[in-house]
């Protein structure tokens, strides 16, 4: 059984088959998916999804590309999504992304600091988007995340970045560019890591990997993901595809009974 820990299917590349994307999940045997926001009107459509499929779950937040539109409307609105939708399991996706120069660091840095305390106020796990930003990543981590949990989402950083984040409490989620052929850097990371903190995703309809690379991503895609780690930890694909749907089910406390 597979768990996409980390796809958007509310995407509008989706709108013309997104229920012919799902079932092709299902039938490559998708246990869950995980659907985050990444601003208001997003979260509304993961939650949306969450009700209409008992499989998909949702994260609700904003995404630092869309840090500059946040508003304290916005913010109560995640709130009221934390405290009332049991289905919602993590906030996200949010972070910093500094590979564009807009919105400014700054922008970023305070919308990241207001849902790391959603975190802490609501005991929910972050799911952080990281790019070109790990040492303020880790530095506002530090600063006001500690009891935080959660995942570090398509995870770019290093070998010693990512054993701290364990230790902090953190999953690490690999995508379909882990099984890039010159990834080297992430298939060392992903053979060396504690197997019970590595989590697969697609972060879909992004980062196709081979045999589709190229094309729109899709959840039943993550297969590939599981298949990559099984080879690079001389393990099965069914041993890879059970210990990380044990891992999201764990980091994002879902029972299958939420809802």
């Amino acid at each position: 059984m597979l768990f996409d820990t980390h796809c958007h299917i509310t995407s509008g590349s989706y709108t013309k088959d997104r229920e012919d994307v799902i079932q092709r999940a299902f039938d490559a045997g998708m246990k869950y998916m995980m659907c985050p926001g990444t601003d208001v009107p997003s979260s509304a459509a993961a939650v949306a999804l969450s009700h209409q499929y008992k499989e998909v779950y949702a994260a609700v937040g904003i995404h630092p590309e869309d840090a500059a539109s946040a508003t304290p409307e916005g913010f109560e609105q995640i709130r009221q999504w934390l405290k009332t939708e049991p289905k919602v399991v993590a906030i996200g996706e949010v972070g910093l992304d500094y590979y564009w120069p807009e919105p400014s660091h700054e922008i970023q840095q305070e919308v990241f600091i207001e849902q790391i305390k959603m975190a802490l106020e609501f005991d929910m796990p972050l799911d952080i988007h990281d790019r070109e930003a790990h040492g303020d990543t880790m530095d506002l981590l530090r600063k006001y995340g500690k009891g935080t949990r959660g995942v570090f989402h398509c995870y770019s950083g290093s070998l010693e970045m990512a054993e701290e984040l364990i230790k902090m409490g953190y999953y690490i989620g690999f995508t379909g560019t882990m099984v890039f052929p010159k990834s080297t850097k992430l298939k060392r990371i992903a053979a060396e890591l504690p197997i019970d903190r590595i989590l697969i995703e697609t972060d879909c309809p992004y980062l196709t990997p081979p045999p589709y690379r190229g094309k729109r991503n899709e959840p039943a895609y993550v297969q590939y993901v599981a298949d990559e780690i099984a080879r690079l930890r001389g393990m099965t694909t069914e041993e890879v595809r059970q210990i990380t749907l044990e891992n999201g089910k764990r980091i994002f406390g879902i029972t299958g009974d939420e809802g």
